[in-house]
């Protein structure tokens, strides 16, 4: 079932790839996005982390924590996501139970639109992230939440195809 603004937010605790406990409840008091990825060598999914880790030096000084998660396994991740130095959790889910509990669904159609995103492909591979082995649910979709500092949802996005996520302008209006 898909989570709304102003409902709680999900109750998690996971170990990210390097091993460091990560719950929800860490961020109590803080702005947080938790983000929703496929697999680790998804090219649209690199490129957006790749745009993150450009935005975090400013989004992080304006007080936004950052938690990513994959449904593939932590060697798949180091293997692609970890070589761009991320500097927030990445957390793996192969069994996909966090996603659940947020609501991160599948669908064909959106799996068949992102293949139309040709420019964001196109650069994608010129940055060198290329398709690679599929991981877990191939038509998943991404999604991204933007948490207040009562740990309540503000923003619920449920990405409508494979490289649909969260518009930076959103980001950035809840940051102020």
């Amino acid at each position: 079932m898909k989570l709304e603004a102003s409902q709680p937010a999900r109750d998690f605790e996971v170990d990210d790839i390097h091993g460091s406990h990560v719950a929800l409840r860490d961020y109590a008091g803080k702005k947080l996005m938790l983000s929703f990825y496929r697999y680790a060598s998804c090219p649209l999914c690199n490129l957006r982390i790749s745009e993150l880790i450009q935005l975090y030096p400013s989004f992080h000084e304006k007080g936004l924590s950052m938690v990513a998660f994959w449904q593939s396994p932590r060697e798949s991740i180091l293997q692609h996501v970890g070589k761009q130095d991320v500097p927030f959790p990445i957390i793996p889910d192969p069994e996909r139970k966090v996603y659940r509990l947020y609501g991160v669904e599948s669908s064909w159609m959106g799996y068949l639109r992102g293949g139309m995103r040709l420019s964001r492909m196109a650069r994608a591979f010129r940055k060198g992230f290329l398709p690679g082995k599929a991981e877990g649910e191939t038509t998943l979709l991404p999604a991204d939440f933007l948490v207040g500092p009562d740990l309540t949802i503000q923003t619920a996005y449920y990405g409508k195809d494979i490289g649909d996520h969260l518009p930076i302008g959103e980001i950035e209006r809840f940051l102020g």
